[in-house]
């Protein structure tokens, strides 16, 4: 499950104010107007060695229904990687400089995934990663299945805190 709410800052006149939100109320392919699919790491090799090839409008790899947003891993070969699965962003279609940022999201578990909710800029005014800046919002790395990690990554600077479940 993943419902994401954006809120600008409490400065507006009244509080609080919505201005972006994804309940996944639909059924089909994630919403384009919202939503991207991310897959130039499988030309430019970028991230973190990922097995998995990354793929654009295939329901058995990214699907919404039931409310729920499902982006899911397969094992099974494609381009010479082992694994699918599919990689969304909102790149171009939404940026927040402040606001209260709302996310559910149940993560999958076990050795090999890497589930994470992260912001990087749109425009990269101080220059390539980290210099801009990334926030991770949530990364959960499946060799530690009771730390969730979240963290601000800029070029001199890494802060990171964790939270373990109980």
């Amino acid at each position: 499950m993943l419902v994401i709410s954006i809120c600008l800052h409490p400065w507006i006149k009244g509080g609080w104010k919505l201005i972006w939100s994804e309940e996944f109320d639909y059924t089909g392919f994630p919403d384009s107007t919202k939503w991207s699919y991310d897959t130039e790491g499988n030309v430019y090799q970028w991230g973190n060695n990922e097995a998995q090839y990354y793929t654009s409008g295939r329901k058995e790899n990214a699907w919404v229904s039931d409310g729920v947003l499902r982006i899911t891993a397969l094992k099974e070969p494609m381009e010479g990687r082992s694994y699918t699965s599919a990689r969304l962003i909102t790149k171009g279609k939404g940026d927040w400089l402040y606001g209260r940022f709302e996310i559910r999201a149940k993560l999958p578990t076990g050795r090999g995934t890497w589930p994470a909710i992260w912001m990087l800029p749109t425009d990269w005014e101080y220059g390539d990663w980290p210099k801009s800046g990334e926030i991770d919002i949530m990364e959960n790395v499946g060799y530690d299945p009771d730390t969730i990690v979240g963290s601000s990554h800029t070029e001199k600077y890494i802060m990171r805190s964790e939270l373990k479940k109980c």
